[in-house]
């Protein structure tokens, strides 16, 4: 099966790793939109805008699915992808929220997608008596992006996010940016052991195994190959070293445009 994923960077490698780990035998597309990143201090048209430039460039790769792998994006031009595409859309906000179990949550998020209200509006859509607060969190995307996770700025910067969430006592915390994983231990350092750290990449991909496990019988003659194409829009040297860090992997990858229907590859 033929999967397209797509985020704005490096994120969505934390959505790649665990629909490899769950569901080897794929070809997978990867698409970083790393020309206009950050997305999550976008205009709500803007993201609209790319999500229809983002369609149509894989409309035209023969996918089966599509990973919807960055938040911003999903808070806000889910409808976009899911119009312009014909095969089956899996998202994050929604595949997270019909898993929650905690009455008090907290969610970090990107500034855009906070501004929607995407999470809090999905879990209430699931259970209506959930406590939902959600936490900006600007400088957290370009710390992740410039391999600045190590540093006392960005614990500093964490522990100012997390402080209003603390305070509300939350039960579990919801890493609304994909971007977010690749700082899971910083977090863990952070926040008391009673709080849950929630993933949505693991309900996503649960989601996705099940349709690929009802299409099996048209894609059962494969064995445990993964077959990883990376695509860009800028900054193509130093992508190939981000894949290996983060996927161990050393991929070729090729610079893309959006703004044309004319695909440079």
């Amino acid at each position: 099966m033929r999967l397209g994923i797509f985020d704005s960077g490096i994120g969505g490698f934390t959505v790649l790793k665990k629909v490899i780990e769950l569901c080897p035998n794929n070809s997978y597309i990867y698409l970083a939109d790393t020309a206009r990143l950050p997305y999550g201090v976008k205009t709500a048209n803007e993201i609209r805008k790319i999500a229809e430039e983002i369609s149509s460039w894989f409309g035209s790769q023969n996918i089966d699915a599509f990973l919807v792998a960055c938040n911003t994006t999903n808070a806000i031009a889910l409808d976009v992808l899911e119009e312009n595409l014909d095969v089956p859309v899996f998202d994050l906000i929604g595949s997270a929220a019909s898993t929650i179990q905690e009455s008090r949550v907290g969610v970090l998020a990107t500034p855009t997608t906070v501004k929607t209200k995407a999470y809090t509006n999905a879990i209430l859509d699931f259970n209506p008596k959930t406590f939902v607060i959600e936490q900006p969190c600007p400088e957290f995307v370009p710390m992740i992006e410039m391999d600045n996770i190590n540093s006392d700025e960005i614990t500093d910067v964490a522990i100012r996010y997390l402080r209003p969430l603390l305070k509300q006592k939350i039960h579990s915390l919801i890493l609304g940016c994909s971007h977010y994983p690749l700082i899971t231990p910083l977090l863990t350092d952070i926040l008391p052991s009673r709080v849950k750290l929630i993933d949505p990449a693991e309900a996503l991909t649960l989601k996705l195994k099940l349709f690929i496990d009802s299409k099996a019988s048209n894609h059962s003659n494969k064995k445990n190959l993964v077959d990883l194409k990376f695509y860009v829009t800028s900054n193509l040297k130093n992508f190939p070293n981000k894949a290996k860090h983060w996927l161990n992997v050393f991929p070729e990858v090729n610079l893309v445009s959006l703004q044309k229907k004319g695909w440079v590859s």
